[in-house]
Order: C-alpha cells, then structure tokens, then sequence
C-alpha cells in the first residue's frame, strides 16, 4: 500500500487541522446524500399511500442490513487504520481484500435468505394484501442489488481508514444523485423507459449503487492499490476476516438497538396522543440534521484515533477526543440557539395544526439543548470502536439507551407530562455523556497504569 502524505498527515500533523481537513467533506457528503434520498421517498409518495406505506414497512429489514454493513464498514476501518498506524502497509493490503469478500458473502447470504421468506416475514411485521404487492416488487429487486449495496460502504471504511474523506463523501453524493435523476425517470417512464412504479424506485437504487461499487473498485485496486484481485490465503483470510468480526458484529448490534429504543419511547409518547407522536416524529428528522456534523465527526475521528495507537501515540489520541468533545458543545449549542429562534417558522412548515405546532417548538426548545452531551456519546462509542474496544461500546449504549433514556422519559412523562418527558431525555443525555467520558478517561488511566481493562 502505498505511503503517501494523506497516511502520515494523521499521525503527524496538527489534530485540530487534520480533523477539520477530514470531517467537512463528510458534512458535505452527507447533506448531499440526505437531500437525494428525500427527493426518492418524494417521487415514491407520488405513486400513492399504498406505495409509501410498503416502503416504510422495509426499513426495518432493510436497516437490519444496512446495519451489518455499517458495523463491518467500523471493523474494517478500525483494523486497517490500526495496521497502517503501526506501519504493516502489506497486511493492511490482506485486510482491505478479506474485508470486501467477507462483506460479499455475508450479504448474499443473508439477501437469499431474505428473498425467499418475503411474504411470512412482511406479513408478520403487518402487512396486508394491498402493501404486500408492491413490498414484494420492491424488496425483490432490492435483495438481487444488495451486495452492490455494501461494497461502496466497506470501500469508502477502508478509503477512511487511510486518511481520505474527501473520496467517499464524493461517491456518496454521485450515488445520490444518479438515484434522484433516475428515480422520475423509472417510476414514472420517460422516452425509451416504460413506467415501472415502485420496481423503477429499486432498479434505480440498484444502478447507483452498481456504479458506486465500480467507481470504488477501480479506486482502490488500480489508483490506490488498496486491494488485489486475488483471494489471500486461508490463514491470513481466517485472521483478517476474525479481527473485523470481532469489532464489527458488536458495533452493527450496538447500532440496531438504536430504532429499538427509538420504537419503545414512540410507544410511550403515543399515550400522549397522535399529535404528540407526529411532533417527536418531526423532531427526529429535524435531529438528524442538527447532529449531522457530530455525525460526520464519528466517521472521521475514528480512523485517526486507530492509526495513532497504532503508532503509539495514545497522547495524540486522547488530545483528539477531547478536541471533539468541546468542539460539538460548543458547536450544538449555536445550532440549538438557532433552532430555538426558528421554532415557530420550522413548526409551520410541517404542520397546520396548532397542537402539533405547539408541540414541535416544545421539542424545540428542550431536546436540542441536549445534542452537544449526546455528541459526547457517540465519539466515545465510535472511539472505543476505534480502539478495539467494540464490547465496552455496546455497554455504554445499553446504558444510554435502556438504563438512562427510556427510564428517564418515561419518568419524566409521569412527573411532568410530555415537557416532562422531553426533559427526561436531556437528563438522560447529560447522565450518559458524563459517565461516557469518565469512562474514556478510565480506560486510559487503566490502559498506562497496566492495568487490564
């Protein structure tokens, strides 16, 4: 693997440039990304209720296994930039390989298996005949394209690894729009193409991911020379494909407990009535933009932290952490002042109704108050990852979710009502991110100390 200066920038040049230099491509890809998937869910809700109503009905299968792709992208990335820190360029070369075929593997074993139980299993989460059609001719196509699905996402891990976030976030807007310009196009047919309906919405995420996958390949085979076409032998496999395991099967399952938690409190608001339930729910995508760059920054931070323990270099390491952590508090608190000032406009956009109206800047004016702590969580979730830590990780977020959160809002709902409820959850957040980076501390205190962790 080549030694370039992208590689050598992370373990010697200044944290806070560096860190800079490798999140904000990922902002940008990442508000590219979710712009083109709310024009797709835009033209599929064209199509009609049934047709909308089915796609949702996916996303839990779907992120089942978005989620095991996103878990082995943290494992790769993890391993690699740890073997490329410690200065292994040609085990680095064995890893990014064994990487791509365990991802291949993998997910055609589980997309076969999914293909043949679709009927039983959609029915069993509560489809009925007029959704199960279109399910079926969505998931169909959906299953046959999923390993083009997970290459570009292990690719762009292993992309990250070595120090570039410029290249994946690139991929992931040109994957983006290739879907939003070929969404019409299919659903609804233009020229040569007949209207295909929600089958056109599959076939043309399948496309972008095709050309995704093979923009990522020709990358690292021939430009970076990051893989090779050649599978490596048995024994260097087993130990590759075993060392990403072991970091990426906790982190997928630590990431699927997430829409678990978040099904659970839905429940829980939903006795506060239907308006309550649309507020959260509008609340929740107003969050994913609000947090996108905490969210960028636990793509970028990791690679950096694996490299320079690779290295050695755990005082970088920690200087980093620490760097992030202020950096997001200061960071969410401009965003939630902004957000609060804009309440009202942001409720107006999204419903007519005054109760709901009223309950959106609720959420807006509490919640938000809170992003910065529960940024503080997710880079010390993403750091441990990062360290070969992946169990202390799923216990911080059983913690966060299952002892913290869901307890705190449920009692705060009771104390106090909704508000009350919202409260919990800024409580629960100011709990969680306190004992996260106590623990981050700890483990390093152990760590230099000798002792075991």
């Amino acid at each position: 693997m080549p030694s370039d200066q992208r590689n050598n920038d992370l373990l010697t040049q200044p944290i806070k440039p560096t860190l800079r230099r490798m999140t904000i491509p990922m902002v940008m890809g990442m508000i590219a990304l979710m712009s083109f998937n709310l024009v797709d869910t835009f033209f599929i809700g064209l199509l009609g209720t049934d047709e909308l109503a089915a796609v949702s009905f996916t996303f839990p299968i779907t992120f089942t296994l978005i989620s095991l792709t996103i878990g082995l992208g943290v494992g790769t990335s993890a391993v690699i930039a740890k073997t490329l820190g410690s200065g292994q360029q040609d085990k680095a070369h064995i890893q990014a390989t064994s990487a791509l075929l365990l991802s291949i593997v993998l997910v055609c074993a589980l997309a076969l298996l999914g293909y043949l139980i679709i009927d039983p299993l959609f029915i069993l989460l509560g489809s009925e005949a007029n959704t199960l059609v279109h399910i079926q001719d969505y998931m169909q196509i959906w299953y046959a394209g999923a390993v083009f699905l997970a290459l570009p996402m292990i690719g762009n891990a292993i992309l990250r690894a070595a120090g570039d976030t410029k290249t994946p976030s690139s991929i992931m807007a040109f994957g983006g729009l290739i879907n939003a310009v070929l969404d019409p196009i299919l659903i609804f047919g233009f020229g040569p193409f007949p209207a295909m309906g929600i089958q056109g919405a599959a076939i043309a995420s399948v496309i972008s991911w095709i050309v995704s996958s093979s923009v990522l390949i020709y990358l690292l085979s021939v430009q970076r020379g990051l893989i090779e076409f050649k599978i490596p032998g048995y024994a260097r496999l087993k130990e590759s494909t075993l060392s990403i395991l072991k970091i990426g099967l906790p982190a997928a399952g630590a990431n699927m407990l997430t829409p678990i938690a978040m099904s659970i409190l839905t429940a829980i608001i939903a006795g506060y009535g239907h308006e309550a339930v649309a507020a959260f729910g509008v609340g929740q995508r107003i969050e994913s933009i609000a947090c996108i760059l905490v969210l960028a920054l636990s793509m970028t931070l990791p690679p950096f932290v694996s490299q320079n323990i690779g290295a050695n270099q755990p005082n970088r390491v920690v200087e980093s952490y620490q760097l992030s952590c202020r950096f997001v508090m200061i960071w969410q608190f401009v965003v939630y002042v902004l957000l609060a000032i804009l309440a009202p406009f942001i409720a107006q956009v999204f419903s007519d109704d005054p109760s709901v109206q009223h309950l959106i800047c609720t959420f807006i004016w509490i919640l938000p108050l809170a992003y910065g702590l529960q940024g503080i969580v997710i880079l010390t979730n993403s750091s441990f990852n990062a360290l070969h830590q992946p169990m202390i990780s799923v216990q911080l977020s059983i913690l966060r979710l299952f002892v913290f959160y869901l307890p705190c809002a449920y009692i705060g709902g009771l104390i106090g009502g909704i508000i009350g409820l919202f409260a919990g959850c800024v409580f629960a957040n100011l709990c969680m991110a306190s004992v996260s980076y106590f623990r981050f501390a700890r483990y390093f205190k152990q760590t230099q100390s000798g002792v075991a962790v």
